[in-house]
């Protein structure tokens, strides 16, 4: 059963956002009190966390399909909906965020640390929200934007100051286990550890964590065997310490050799060149062990290995190799540059930037002009176009925005195919130079003559006085015989 997973493919959806609502305040004796349309909700967005009481992938791996949830639509009443709750989702501290194609998109490094893996849709306007002194009544609002759909990956890179490589079998489950509290599944089988083990070594006044990387053997930077599964593991490690079994039952194998096809592999999976290195000849507590080591030791010197003869067994050694790790350590820690603050860079646009842009593609010989822009994109996905006076709407942000004098220059003639959007989900219409909307026969779009028209009480009143203005006029015009 698998109980550690450490690379996972996560589809992620964000919260849609919610609708804006079309509505009318009404009440007695005023039936069109003006539009009271809310807006919709913000879709929930998908946020990666670090947590550090997560030590595995495993529950990724069960549920890879995470969705957050999606904003209310609008009310009537200048009701707006409610926002859609942020998916959390913890995830273990040296988490790398990846897309489909293998790039970083993240590196998840240090409790609290997040990255917005899928971003929630804006919720759409009310009608109240879009009026103004031109549009006093708007007849419609605009729909709410789909969440973000992505598909990542994530793996786990473990983050320790010290990482213990070497052949399987070679005890470095057993030094680990002696070294700190960890108490990982120890046999001499080989590819016992299936897991990376993390343990927490005290040495004097230094803490520094150190990490059991399973086995290695030839070709583990091809693929062959656990390596390559686990070698990313090494990666954040400050300091590589070589566990060589001085008391090996292959008679092919000796202790130099395991070094050089250790090193060759980690050559091979690169960007390890310039970690310190220490050398660990364990199981001298085996007589024939003792001798070997003492043959070899001359050798890994004579290198520039610094050489430490211990027995996890026997517990001999361990003491003077924890405080040589703990020297190690704090001589990394002090070369590494010191954390500054994030600085928040602002780029302004340019005055001149329109936001998008035309191009022209020829499509079974007709031409199509396909605009691409954040901007434009987003409106036709806020527009709906079963209403004709959202359309005309939509029609009047895009030339204000200078879309139309764009296809004009880029050579679109009436009737030509023209697309807003990518090519798998765009819209495509028949342009025309001037959009004419349904909306026009209740006067200029946007407007509503009925709000301009005086109640049937108020237009009395003005009759009335009207008629008696006029007969108070003919009085006075009277001439007596």
């Amino acid at each position: 059963m698998t109980t550690f997973v450490d690379r996972v493919e996560l589809h992620v959806a964000a919260g849609n956002g919610g609708h804006g609502c079309a509505s009318v305040h009404r009440e007695k004796f005023k039936p069109l009190g003006g539009p009271d349309g809310g807006n919709g909700g913000r879709g929930g967005d998908v946020i990666l966390t670090v947590d550090q009481s997560i030590t595995t992938l495993l529950e990724y791996h069960h549920s890879p399909h995470r969705k957050a949830t999606n904003g209310k639509p609008g009310e009537g009443g200048n009701r707006s909906g409610k926002d859609g709750q942020d998916l959390i989702l913890p995830v273990p501290d040296g988490t790398v965020v990846l897309d489909k194609a293998g790039n970083v998109l993240a590196d998840l490094v240090g409790h609290g640390t997040s990255y917005v893996a899928a971003q929630g849709g804006r919720g759409g306007l009310g009608n109240a929200a879009l009026a103004s002194a031109r549009r006093k009544a708007p007849g419609f609002a605009l729909l709410g934007e789909p969440g973000d759909l992505q598909d990542i990956v994530l793996e786990l890179k473990t983050v320790a100051d010290v990482a213990l490589v070497g052949y399987p079998s070679a005890g470095k489950s057993s030094l680990i286990s002696v070294l700190s509290a960890a108490k990982p599944k120890i046999a001499d089988y080989p590819f016992t550890t299936l897991v990376p083990n993390l343990g927490v070594v005290t040495a004097g006044s230094t803490v520094y964590t150190i990490a059991d990387v399973p086995g290695l053997i030839p070709g583990a930077s091809q693929g062959k065997g656990l390596g390559l599964e686990f070698l990313r593991h090494v990666e954040r490690c400050s300091v590589l310490v070589h566990v060589l079994d001085t008391a090996t039952l292959e008679s092919d194998r000796d202790p130099v050799s395991d070094l050089d096809i250790i090193e060759a592999e980690l050559r091979e999976y690169g960007g390890l060149d310039n970690r310190p290195r220490m050398v660990v000849l364990n199981k001298i507590d085996v007589p024939d062990g003792k001798d070997l080591a003492e043959m070899v030791r001359p050798d890994l010197e004579a290198r520039g290995y610094r050489v430490f003869e211990v027995s996890a067994v026997a517990h001999i050694g361990l003491k003077e190799l924890s405080f040589a790790l703990a020297e190690l350590v704090g001589k990394a820690r002090a070369a590494k540059p010191k954390e500054e603050a994030t600085r928040i860079v602002i780029r302004p646009k340019a005055v001149d930037d329109a936001g998008f842009a035309v191009t022209r593609e020829d499509v079974t010989g007709e031409p199509l002009f396909r605009v691409r822009g954040e901007k434009p994109e987003r409106w036709v996905r806020q527009t709906d176009f079963s209403n004709d006076e959202a359309v005309g709407y939509l029609a009047d942000r895009l030339n204000r925005l200078g879309v139309e004098d764009a296809l004009m220059k880029a050579g679109a003639r009436s009737g030509d195919g023209v697309a807003i959007g990518p090519e798998d989900n765009a819209v495509v219409f028949d342009w025309e130079p001037t959009v004419v909307a349904g909306a026009e026969m209740l006067g200029r779009r946007g407007e509503d003559h009925r709000f301009e028209a005086p109640r049937p009480a108020a237009q009395r009143r003005r009759d009335k006085q009207a008629e008696h203005d006029e007969a108070a006029q003919e009085f006075d015009d009277f001439e007596p015989f």
